[in-house]
């Protein structure tokens, strides 16, 4: 089975940033951004991929991604 995952922890290492300053660039809740940062949301809205990529000027196939679960 594939599962949806994010490459939001590797994106805010190449930008020197943490949650603290994604949540400022964005208007993020702080949480959103832990669960996501730790991948254990279960979901995710338009919006929130939306500021995302907007933030890292990403598409966003270099945010999410499928992977085998196993």
């Amino acid at each position: 089975m594939q599962v949806v995952k994010n490459n939001l922890r590797v994106l805010m290492a190449q930008n020197k940033m943490d949650i603290k300053a994604v949540h400022e660039a964005t208007g993020l809740s702080r949480t959103t951004i832990s669960k996501l940062y730790h991948e254990t949301s279960a979901k995710i809205g338009m919006d929130t991929i939306a500021k995302l990529c907007d933030l890292f000027n990403c598409g966003i196939e270099e945010l999410l991604y499928l992977d085998n679960e196993e």
